[in-house]
C-alpha cells in the first residue's frame, strides 16, 4: 500500500532521514520504532505531506505521492495524528468530530444564505455520522464535554474519530500511548485493533512503548540514525542485539558490563520524542 524508496530529508548538513526504505503492507499495523534522534517523525512528516522530502519517493498503492500537500492526501485516504492532539477547544467533542469531512455545504456565504435546508440535512447526517463513531470509541458521554476539557487519552480517542468521519485508508498514529494511563491505553489499543479487523483499516505507528508495540504491532520496523535497521515480529526484534545496542550503546556479547541486560532490555516506555 504504501512504499519508501531511498527516502532523505535533510536539514542543512543534518540527515534526519538517510535513505531510509520500507513498505506498509494493506490490513497491516505496522509498528515504527527507534531510540529518540532516529528520523521517525521525520520519516512520518515525509510520508504524510508536511515536510517534504530532499530525494527519494514515496508510493501509494503504486502512484507517487511525494511532496504532495497533507490536504491532497486527506483527499485520497492518507490521514495523520500527531503526538500532542490538536482539537478546537472551545467546540465539543462532537462538533470537533462534525468539522473533519471536507467541502460541506455550509461553508460558503451564498449556501448559508440560500440553502439553509440543505445545510441542516447535512449537519444531521454528520451528526448521526458522529454519535456513531462516539459510540463505536466508547466515549460517548463525552459528546457534549468541550474538548479542551477531556484528558489526554480522551484526546488521543477523539483523534482516532476524526480518521472515522472521512474515508481513511491508512492511518499514521504519531505516539498515540504517550501519556495516557493504562486503562485508556487499552482503550485506545482495542480502537485501533476494531478499526484494523472490522473497517480494514491501514495503520503505521511510532511507539516507545514496547508492551503497546506488542499488543497490536506485526511487523514491526526499526529506525537508527535515519536508516531502517531492521524489520521482523515483535518479539525478534526485542532480540535483535543490533536493535538492543540502538537503544542503550552496548550489544548482548558485552552484558556483563550492563547489569540487567536481557532481550527485554528495550525500554517499555522512554521519554517521548521531540521533532526530528
Amino acid at each position: 500500500m504504501i512504499e519508501v524508496r531511498d527516502l532523505h530529508m535533510h536539514f542543512g548538513g543534518f540527515r534526519a532521514v538517510d535513505g531510509a526504505s520500507l513498505s506498509i503492507k494493506e490490513g497491516s499495523i505496522t509498528g515504527l520504532i527507534g531510540p529518540n534522534g532516529a528520523g521517525k517523525t521525520s520519516l512520518f512528516n515525509c510520508i504524510a505531506g508536511v515536510l517534504t522530502p530532499t530525494s527519494g519517493q514515496v508510493l501509494f498503492d503504486g502512484e507517487d505521492v511525494t511532496g504532495l500537500k497533507p490536504h491532497q492526501l486527506f483527499h485520497k485516504g492518507i490521514l495523520r495524528t500527531f503526538q500532542i492532539a490538536h482539537e478546537f477547544s472551545t467546540m465539543t467533542v462532537r462538533e470537533n468530530l462534525m468539522m473533519v469531512p471536507a467541502n460541506q455545504c455550509g461553508e460558503t456565504l451564498w449556501n448559508a444564505w440560500f440553502k439553509r435546508g440543505q445545510i441542516a440535512v447535512e449537519e444531521a447526517a454528520l451528526r448521526e455520522k458522529a454519535d456513531e463513531v462516539l459510540e463505536f470509541l466508547t466515549i460517548s458521554h463525552i459528546a457534549d464535554e468541550k474538548a479542551g476539557n477531556i484528558s489526554g487519552g480522551q484526546k488521543k480517542l477523539v483523534e482516532l474519530g476524526r480518521t472515522m468521519m472521512v474515508d481513511a485508508k491508512v492511518v499514521f498514529l504519531d505516539e498515540v500511548g504517550a501519556g495516557v494511563n493504562r486503562t485508556l491505553l487499552y482503550t485506545i489499543a482495542d480502537a485501533i485493533k476494531r478499526l484494523n479487523t472490522e473497517r480494514g483499516y491501514t495503520f503505521c505507528m511510532i511507539e516507545h512503548d514496547m508492551e503497546f508495540i506488542k499488543m497490536l504491532c506485526d511487523p514491526v520496523i526499526v529506525m537508527a540514525a535515519g536508516q531502517v535497521m531492521a524489520t521482523g515480529s515483535a518479539e525478534d526484534i526485542m532480540q535483535n542485539e543490533q536493535v538492543i545496542e540502538a537503544y542503550l550503546g552496548t550489544g548482548i556479547k558485552n552484558k556483563e558490563a550492563t547489569e540487567g541486560l536481557t532481550k527485554d532490555a528495550i525500554p517499555t516506555s522512554t521519554t517521548a520524542e521531540g521533532t526530528q
